[in-house]
């Protein structure tokens, strides 16, 4: 008996090492396309993000309004208003339903500890506003 290797045919080589190439760009080419995607894909959402946050506070605000329409009184509509102000970033408009607040309940300190912190932030922006102009 003799140790001889049967020869392979040359097609089957070239074929398999096709087959492997093929099998392997493939394979590259979908998980490059997956990667891209992924990375893109962080800044989109991001902006939507605050755009849909920035739309439920504005929502929220539509809200709280109309019941202050029906009920100009409401105790809890009035102090959410304050708050989604606050979240908008809206120290000014804020201010008006706070006084609201104080006025129908004179014996909450918290109200006017509240409003008298807003008043100093708005006081100080103010100042650093003049400031920035002057200079």
């Amino acid at each position: 008996m003799s140790d001889k290797k049967p020869k392979e045919n040359p097609l089957k080589r070239i074929l398999l090492v096709f087959s492997m190439v093929a099998f392997l760009g493939s394979t590259g080419y979908g998980l490059f396309g997956l990667y891209s995607n992924a990375l893109q894909q962080p800044q989109t959402t991001a902006t939507s993000e605050e755009a849909s946050v920035d739309q439920q506070l504005a929502a929220k605000e539509g809200g709280y309004e109309l019941v202050l329409e029906r009920e100009p009184e409401n105790r809890v509509a009035l102090e959410g208003l304050v708050e989604i102000r606050l979240q908008m970033q809206d120290t000014q408009g804020a201010i008006a339903p706070l006084e609201k607040l104080i006025e129908l309940h004179p014996q909450e300190a918290r109200y006017k500890v509240q409003l008298d912190q807003l008043q100093q932030q708005m006081n100080q922006q103010n100042e650093d506003s003049k400031g920035e102009i002057t200079e």
